[in-house]
């Protein structure tokens, strides 16, 4: 027996906002499941439908401590530098750098509400330089 992660679940103070963060990075779009009483913020891939959803849920709280669990990112189509760019553009934040001079590494980001993600190289730059 298995099961697979229907959903990833973000814990948030505004979750249209986020969403709406998540959605410019991801390119999904928020769909309603039409399954809530109230309005979710669901982030799901039609052409995919075994990837996890990203599902927004209002908490009265803020963010208090480290993620214990967060997202990599791998650009599809550019290089992380570019991806690192758009990101900051869009409203992260970078927290921590960990990109070399030989191109390998990664960058730590937080998304509007402070939840960390890493953008990793893409797939053309590991096959350019390894690993």
């Amino acid at each position: 027996m298995t099961a697979r992660v229907r959903s990833i679940t973000f814990d948030c103070v505004d979750p249209a906002a986020l969403a709406a963060f998540w959605a410019a990075v991801t390119g999904r779009t928020v769909v309603d499941d039409g399954t809530a009483a109230e309005p979710e913020y669901l982030l799901a891939d039609p052409a995919d439908p075994l990837q996890p959803n990203l599902l927004f849920l209002p908490v009265p709280e803020g963010k208090a401590v480290k993620n214990r669990l967060h997202l990599d990112l791998q650009p599809t189509d550019h290089p992380r530098e570019t991806e690192v760019d758009r990101l900051l553009s869009l409203g992260a934040t970078l927290l921590a750098d960990h990109r070399t001079a030989d191109g390998t590494g990664w960058a730590v980001l937080a998304d509007p509400e402070g939840n960390e993600f890493c953008v990793e190289r893409s797939a053309e730059e590991r096959a350019t330089t390894g690993g």
